[in-house]
């Protein structure tokens, strides 16, 4: 279906490209700006190169937009500004949405690149092109006819335009390329039984020029989506390419399962894992660096799955892992509480949540003020997330008997002042930390448990006595990440009182003063209305009267009363002060942040 190549066969030329001071005298009558400025402008970029899109000339003045005198006349809005003044449909565009296998298969590279057009969507009835000349249209005629399809065009940003011209045309051709190099090393597919046996004899290599190509536009991709994890999931014919930003998973792009396996194949190579092995899990890292010049560390985990090796690389910028407590989101009285907890010389200090609710970024802020050169801060991870020069880090490794209670005990013989351990996932672990608080280590751990008193009696159930607990908990700290309201389009809404009373009721918490925010969506956050992530807490600090609370027949509900009448703040009030301070919404809170005792509230 491709337009031909050659667009000087064509009728007669009609159209034109926009001029500058065109637009100029647009914009003038459409008081957007003043006849002064656009003459200065005009007169000042008389010499400049005709190749430039006009749009961009005017942008990059940044002048400020008489409709909103808070925002400058950027690229984005004056594009949208002339799609409405030419009666075109306005269009971002966002690569998640375009296949981009698809629409490179509209017409050709030199095509496209020759009228400044790109095509972003291909149906059965209609192809749609992204243009920013709208009176350039000799194009479509020809490739109406070509494809037999009717043409939608739509306006949008010439920057992006040029960009994406290159990119979705380099990367198609990688795949292409890759695609028929291997063609029919995979054909036979149809079992895992099958899939075992030709993992290890594919004829794709993973050093492949294309398959390098590929790698580095997913990372560099990823760096510039803000993306935590990248998923590589093959499936029998096409695998899926998924990031997950600000907590939430995207489809990125469908790579032929052959040109993933490759993919795969060299991001292990990269990670110094075992290439040959693809029938079990393995662990990996590699340290890269982004377009911008920060050093990027990758965790990999690859998981054998029916159609292949599934790969998922988690992203730890160093910059975002270590960060100041009222980044991470604590409240100034959340700070007091914490550093009264840590500031102890011995004892153990547990935070809890679910898998990604940010234990270790806390853990590692911490970790980070308190490693004073004075102090030895030793740690034991299953994995290491981060390598921080400032700790002594020990890995996990089961396979050779490293486990975390051996790993404790080694550390007890290196003169520790402060031991961070993992994960407490066992009696003999729970066992190894509460000793090491006794002998006078300071102690930090994480747990998975819904609430912070929970806590307590998980450490019950595992068998430790309630005297130990009792002379060496200083306190437990729960927590939950909430995504961010963007800042750039968050809009003042009257407060959906019901939603109000069911988030905050039961502890009487101050209301919003009738107002709170809503995430209306724009450009920056990509429509989510969303931008970052920060964590809401649950701050236990064990007190006396905290302390003979605990028995063997501790009650949780009992517990957690008790807790609440000490000062803690439970997880849903600590995300009610943020909706209040227009940080996140009700929605974001309540599906985060569960109520205590699950159904039942606390007063």
């Amino acid at each position: 279906m491709n337009a031909p190549s050659n667009p000087n066969l064509l009728a007669p030329r009609t159209d034109r490209r926009l001029t500058l001071q065109e637009v100029l005298n647009d914009m003038v009558a459409a008081k957007l700006v003043s006849k002064e400025a656009a003459d200065k402008l005009a007169s000042d970029r008389r010499q400049a190169r005709a190749d430039v899109h006009p749009l961009i000339v005017i942008a990059e003045q940044k002048w400020k937009d008489p409709r909103n005198p808070k925002k400058t006349l950027h690229l984005e809005s004056l594009t949208e500004w002339l799609a409405e003044k030419v009666g075109l449909p306005y269009l971002h565009i966002d690569p998640f949405k375009i296949d981009f296998a698809a629409v490179t298969k509209v017409m050709s590279n030199a095509y496209a690149d020759r009228y400044k057009i790109l095509p972003i969507g291909v149906s059965t009835r209609e192809a749609t092109i992204a243009i920013c000349e709208p009176h350039v249209r000799e194009w479509e005629e020809q490739l109406k006819h070509v494809l037999r399809l009717d043409i939608k065009r739509v306006i949008a940003n010439p920057q992006d335009i040029q960009g994406y011209l290159v990119e979705f045309y380099n990367l198609a051709r990688s795949v292409k390329s890759a695609t028929e190099q291997d063609r029919g090393a995979y054909s036979a597919i149809a079992n895992f039984e099958q899939l075992v046996q030709l993992g290890k004899s594919g004829r794709l290599d993973a050093n492949d020029q294309h398959i390098v190509h590929i790698c580095d536009w997913l990372f560099n991709y990823a760096f510039e989506q803000r993306a935590s994890d990248i998923h590589m999931e093959p499936r029998r014919e096409i695998g899926n390419v998924r990031f997950r930003i600000d907590g939430v998973l995207h489809n990125v792009y469908q790579i032929p399962t052959p040109v993933m396996a490759a993919m795969t194949s060299r991001i292990k190579v990269l990670g110094r894992m075992d290439v040959v092995e693809r029938r079990r899990p393995q662990d990996g890292r590699l340290k890269t660096v982004t377009p911008d010049g920060e050093e990027v560390e990758l965790r990999l985990s690859t998981m054998p799955t029916a159609f292949g090796e599934k790969l998922v690389m988690r992203i730890f910028n160093p910059e975002n892992l270590v960060k100041d407590y009222r980044e991470l989101g604590f409240t100034e009285e959340d700070e007091t509480r914490w550093n009264e907890m840590v500031g102890h010389p011995h004892g153990i200090i547990l935070v809890t949540g679910p898998t990604g609710s940010g234990k270790t970024t806390t853990l590692y802020s911490t970790l980070k003020q308190l490693a004073a050169p004075e102090v030895n801060v030793c740690s034991v991870e299953d994995p290491i997330e981060m390598v921080e020069p400032s700790f002594n880090q020990m890995q996990v490794q089961p396979g050779i008997g490293v486990d975390f209670a051996s790993g404790i005990r080694t550390l007890m013989r290196q003169d520790p002042d402060i031991i961070m351990v993992g994960e407490i996932r066992d009696l003999e672990t729970a066992e190894m930390a509460i000793q090491a608080a006794l002998t006078g280590h300071l102690v930090l751990s994480t747990l998975h448990t819904n609430d912070a008193p929970s806590a307590i009696t998980r450490m019950l159930d595992l068998g430790i006595p309630p005297y130990l607990l009792q002379s060496t908990m200083l306190g437990v700290m729960a927590q939950r990440l909430v995504r961010t309201l963007c800042p750039h389009c968050k809009e003042k809404q009257e407060i959906d009182e019901s939603a109000w009373e069911m988030l905050v009721a039961p502890w009487k918490a101050v209301t919003p003063k009738g107002a709170t925010y809503v995430n209306k969506g724009c450009l920056d956050c990509r429509m989510t209305g969303y931008m970052g992530r920060m964590g809401v807490y649950e701050m236990m600090v064990m007190t006396p009267d905290l302390r003979k609370a605990i028995s063997a027949e501790t009650d949780l509900d009992g517990l957690r009363e008790r807790a609440f009448r000490e000062g803690m703040k439970p997880l849903r009030i600590s995300g009610a002060m943020k909706i209040a301070a227009g940080q996140t919404t009700i929605d974001e809170v309540m599906t985060v942040a569960p109520p205590p005792g699950g159904d039942r509230r606390q007063r």
